[in-house]
């Protein structure tokens, strides 16, 4: 059934993205794609992912006729406030993320936020988030969770940082979640293996929703005495 929203005036809709090439038919809800299929204005973090999102949807759109304007960490938001403020009346506007749930993990949020300050409607949809799929399956704690992006680059600040989550979630039964670019993966998984105590649960999820996703959850000991290679392979990593 289509969302209903109000005649006049502006709504931002958060528009989930696939994970996996190939996946859309499976994991975004219907109202994703009828949404996407009326919309003229996005935002996106990659303007070119975003335009092949789109077009591999095969919603008749003609890439030519929608207006897409870049929103990253880079995006000043001046731009992104002008470009709010300069909708249409009853233009609507989606945020599209780079991968799964915009604004989570993301840099929609930006435009989230400033939708809230012009009074405009916001209305998420349903679609994968890698950080809960992967929570989901882990095993570990889903009552009480923190998901830190990014660990510092420096094996060593990364190190104190691994040690220092492995404490708390320990003296707070919370699951520690973070992620990495893909290329150092197997970096990450090395510093973990050295830093963190033998018997601290360990879940690995790698290529959520694709054909070849892989989640496995056993302690760090478990995980020194196997070979897996991460090596740009998208994963979340969570301690427990």
């Amino acid at each position: 059934m289509p969302i209903q929203t109000q005649k006049g005036a502006n709504t931002l809709f958060l528009l989930p993205t696939v994970l996996a090439e190939g996946t859309a038919a499976q994991v975004l809800s219907p109202q994703v794609t009828e949404v996407i299929g009326r919309l003229d204005y996005f935002f996106a973090e990659e303007l070119r992912t975003a335009r092949r999102f789109v077009s591999s949807l095969r919603l008749g759109r003609v890439i030519q006729d929608l207006t897409f304007y870049e929103l990253n960490k880079k995006t000043p938001e001046a731009d992104t406030l002008a470009q709010l403020r300069a909708l249409p009346a009853g233009q609507d506007i989606g945020v599209l993320s780079e991968a799964g749930c915009p604004g989570v993990a993301d840099p929609g949020a930006v435009a989230v936020r400033l939708a809230h300050e012009l009074g405009m409607k916001v209305v998420p949809l349903v679609g994968p988030s890698s950080i809960l799929l992967a929570l989901m399956a882990s095993g570990l704690s889903g009552q009480s969770f923190a998901f830190h992006g990014y660990l510092p680059i420096d094996k060593a600040d990364r190190r104190k940082a691994l040690i220092s989550l492995e404490k708390e979630g320990k003296q707070h039964r919370q699951t520690q979640i973070f992620m990495e670019t893909p290329f150092r993966n197997n970096h990450m998984l090395e510093t973990i293996l050295a830093a963190c105590q033998p018997n601290t649960l360990l879940c690995v999820a790698s290529n959520l929703t694709a054909p070849d996703e892989y989640i496995k959850t056993q302690t760090v000991q478990a995980w020194k005495n196997q070979k897996v290679d991460l090596h740009k392979q998208p994963t979340i990593f969570l301690l427990g």
